[in-house]
């Protein structure tokens, strides 16, 4: 067991057992550590919310608003750390969802539901809820470098109720068995606001030009399944997120799949753009988003997590 993976069984073991407030304190001042001395995440997260917000905003304002996007980063790490511990009835209250009737109405359907989420909020109390609501649920996870890491989250959010797939090393590929899952009536939830795979769709966002994985239009265009789009935030009391959809999906007499599914992502991205400029201090994104920054300094910080696609 390496170091980074140590960090996190403790994370898991010490974070649930001690007070809340306890811990939530110390994640803030951790935050706010990592403000007061900016490396490279943070610095990319300033670049990521200037892009957000624009030109116009003061700087003084952009430096609050990284402030308070490290908080809300270190408070989904928080509350995830917490999630194992948390009884059904505490994972229910802790998680609202403006548009639950419309997956509800999908799964008592048997079509399943495709949602575009952001990396916003919480989207692990946002499977957890799920899970807990009895919707089936099965989404795709990264393929960390750590293997011992990776089946550590493997095993976590299993253990919310979530069926997990890696992106790739399975015994089928994950996007045939999420074809299968949708039949069947599940919520395919997929992060989709950044492109790991170098093969994704390229999409204006924020006035810039970026990559967004094409996993979550093309497994509505195969299916027929609803397709929504996410926006995820945080409130004092609870992880928060809205539904906006179902998206309209062009048919086959359209154009080519290919085309349809670039112009669907581009759907996609206007949707979580729109979520992301309302609630812009809960975008954890302190990696590269945009094709003009590619050589630009600073590290990379990574969030083990689901959905990807």
């Amino acid at each position: 067991m390496n170091l980074t993976e140590l960090g996190y069984v403790a994370g898991w073991r010490v974070v649930r057992a001690l007070p809340r407030p306890l811990v939530a304190a110390a994640f803030q001042a951790g935050a706010d550590r990592a403000h007061r001395r900016p490396g490279g995440s943070t610095a990319r997260l300033r670049a990521n919310l200037r892009r957000v917000v624009g030109p116009e905003l003061p700087e003084a304002e952009l430096d609050d608003l990284v402030k308070r996007g490290l908080r809300s980063y270190a408070r989904y790490w928080m509350e995830a750390f917490r999630l194992p511990a948390l009884s059904r009835a505490q994972i229910l209250a802790g998680f609202r969802l403006d548009g639950a009737e419309l997956l509800a109405a999908d799964v008592a359907a048997g079509r399943g539901a495709v949602v575009a989420l952001p990396h916003a909020g919480n989207w692990d109390a946002a499977g957890a809820w799920v899970a807990a609501t009895g919707w089936p649920i099965t989404t795709v996870a990264e393929r960390l470098a750590s293997e011992g890491l990776y089946r550590r989250f493997m095993a976590f959010r299993e253990a919310l109720g979530m069926e997990i797939l890696p992106t790739r090393g399975g015994p089928r590929p994950a996007f045939d068995v999420l074809l299968d899952r949708l039949r069947a009536g599940a919520v395919v939830p997929l992060l989709a606001d950044r492109d790991l795979s170098a093969r994704g769709v390229e999409v204006d966002f924020f006035g810039g030009k970026t990559r967004m994985p094409a996993g979550p239009a093309l497994l509505a265009l195969h299916t027929g399944a609803p397709l929504y789009v996410a926006s995820m935030w945080y409130e004092q009391d609870a992880a928060c997120a809205s539904l906006t959809g179902p998206l309209p999906v062009p048919g086959p007499e359209t154009g080519p799949l290919d085309q349809r599914a670039r112009s669907l992502t581009q759907l996609i991205a206007d949707g979580l753009a729109a979520g992301i400029a309302r609630h812009p201090e809960d975008w954890h994104m302190l990696q590269r988003m945009w094709l003009d920054q590619r050589g630009a300094g600073g590290a990379e910080l990574s969030a083990p997590a689901p959905d990807r696609s």
